[in-house]
């Protein structure tokens, strides 16, 4: 029934919301749509707050899980693969909604990834929190919760929920925010990674409370996407960080290269997701990976 329901309301939001391949075509659009989901995300966050509190949340069984260290899981890897569970983007638009996130995540472990990043935004994405709480009861591997986090209420949820790893992004806080929302997370036993698009975020953004450094390959004005910005950016990323490449990234050779620049981490989704069997889809990419 629960499958059921989320189908149907799965169904209705593509259904009611505008084409995203249609808005971006538009260049105002592309220069402001991480605003405009971060503005969604503070209503959506102060709704949540009014119906479950912080406490309330430290009461979930979950909240007292011992969480899994993927930064070690990639520098004791030969792949490094973050696989991703993901229905749409606001690029993409629909990528697959056909598939539930137990089976992907199980998928994605006997694949012998180091790790599955979980979508948990709704509007833009098409993932809930639900997701990370049925992947966390299929697999035993390390889960980033992947979301817009601007409160520390969506780090408590992070835990709550199951999740090893939190996502920070540097083109939307401050360096205070960061440092106070990685320090949290440091205290609850959640690692983070923080993602960044250029130099300048990266070089308000490093700090040690941080376990991985993430790249995002994808321009944010104009939704290209380009390894270079990886390639860059790899001599100014200290070592006591795991360099993790995010977005872009479809191939083997891709991977290679990028290993060249000191990279531990690829984060892929949506290579694997539009398959009709992603996990089956990393156990040849991982395969052919490691094998030469």
């Amino acid at each position: 029934m629960y499958y059921k329901i989320l189908k149907q309301v799965q169904n209705y939001v593509i259904k009611h919301l505008p084409d995203f391949t249609v808005l971006l075509n538009t260049e105002n659009y592309k220069m402001n749509i991480l605003d405009k989901i971060i503005v969604d995300k503070r209503n959506e966050v102060a709704l949540k707050k009014q119906l479950i509190s912080a406490e309330d949340l430290e009461r979930y069984p979950l909240f007292g899980y011992k969480t899994k260290s993927l930064a070690s899981a990639l520098k004791n890897s030969s792949s490094g693969i973050i696989a991703e569970h993901k229905r749409r983007s606001p690029s993409k638009s629909v990528i697959n909604q056909d598939l539930n996130v137990q089976d992907v995540a199980l998928g994605y472990e006997n694949a012998g990834v180091c790790g599955m990043s979980v979508l948990t935004d709704g509007k833009y994405f098409g993932g809930a929190l639900d997701d990370l709480i049925l992947a966390r009861a299929a697999v035993k591997m390390p889960l980033l919760r992947k979301e817009f986090i601007i409160a520390e209420y969506q780090i408590l949820e992070a835990k709550a929920h199951g999740a090893d790893v939190i996502l920070l992004i540097a083109a939307v806080l401050t360096r205070d925010e960061i440092k106070t929302f990685s320090e949290l997370a440091k205290s609850l036993d959640l690692e983070v990674l923080l993602e960044v698009h250029n130099l300048q975020e990266l070089e308000k953004s490093i700090m040690p409370s941080l376990d991985m450094l993430g790249v995002n390959n994808r321009n944010l004005k104009t939704f290209e996407v380009s390894t270079d910005i990886s390639k860059q950016l790899s001599e100014k990323i200290p070592s006591d960080f795991v360099k993790v490449s995010e977005s872009g990234i479809s191939s083997v050779e891709a991977i290679k290269d990028l290993k060249k620049y000191g990279y531990q981490g690829f984060l892929i989704g949506e290579n694997f997701m539009k398959t009709d069997d992603p996990g089956s889809s990393a156990s040849q990419f991982i395969q052919e990976l490691t094998s030469n």
